[in-house]
Parts: C-alpha cells; sequence; structure tokens
C-alpha cells in the first residue's frame, strides 16, 4: 500500500524538508499534498483520498489543533493518522492532541524518527517495506 499524505504547515522550508524526508525514507509514497494552513489542509481533505495527515500546530489562519478537531468531528475523516510535527513546548496542549488520537513528532527531528513514527501510527510493519535491511538495522542518510 502506497501512503497519500498531506503536510499541513505555514512554513514552506519545513514542508521541503518533510517531503524531502518522506522521499528519502523508502516509505511507500503515492502522493504529496501540501497547505500552508488548517482552512487549505481542509479543503484538500475533502479534494483528496489523504492516509496520514503531518499537522503543525502554530500557523495562521486555522492551527493544528483547530483543525485536528474538526477532522475527528468528520465521520469521513475521524480516523485519519495524524502526527503533529512542531516545536510546541506547552505539555498541556500536547496531552490534549494526543487525546484526540495524534502522535507527536518534535521539530528538530532525525528523519528515522519521522519514518518510525509514520510506520506505528498506519501500523505498517518495518519488515514489510525494507526486508532484511530493517531486520539488520540500516537506516537511510542524508
Amino acid at each position: 500500500m502506497a501512503f497519500n499524505v498531506l503536510i499541513v504547515d505555514d512554513s514552506a522550508v519545513m514542508r521541503a524538508m518533510i517531503v524531502r524526508t518522506l522521499k528519502l525514507s523508502g516509505l511507500p509514497i503515492a502522493a504529496i499534498y501540501e497547505a500552508s494552513h488548517g482552512e487549505d489542509g481542509l479543503r484538500t481533505l475533502n479534494d483528496e483520498w489523504v492516509d496520514l495527515l503531518l499537522l503543525d500546530v502554530n500557523m495562521p489562519v486555522m492551527n493544528g489543533e483547530e483543525m485536528l478537531r474538526r477532522i475527528r468531528a468528520e465521520e469521513r475523516t475521524r480516523d485519519l493518522a495524524v502526527i503533529i510535527v512542531s516545536t510546541e513546548g506547552s505539555e498541556t496542549r500536547l496531552a490534549a492532541l494526543q487525546a484526540m488520537g495524534a502522535a507527536i513528532v518534535h521539530k528538530p527531528f532525525p528523519p528515522e524518527v519521522l519514518r518510525d513514527t509514520i510506520l506505528q501510527v498506519t501500523g505498517v510493519t518495518d519488515v514489510e517495506y525494507y526486508g532484511s535491511a530493517a531486520a539488520t538495522g540500516d537506516s537511510f542518510d542524508f
């Protein structure tokens, strides 16, 4: 199964870094969509099938917390796999996001952390896609 991924972050540089990380990760990626804030992200979710959402918290127009609330309120997107990729430091806020079913990856992050978190939230095992390389502990490098 190849993933359709939506990256919602107000920083074009961070979106580009996440795209690069996804491409180098070895994960099966079908399509990557990008949005600069929550409203754009919700429009993309209405127009495209997405398997995984990588979401920043602090953004203009609509922040990630509000976007996540709206996603969880809709039956069609209620069970969407979501990873918060943020510099957010408030433990209270992070706990609230986790209570809504989101995993957390703190910026900056090594590529392996993002890949491993994606595997965890999607339920895909390393061995399914990486075969013996995963079993031997080999990883990708920039």
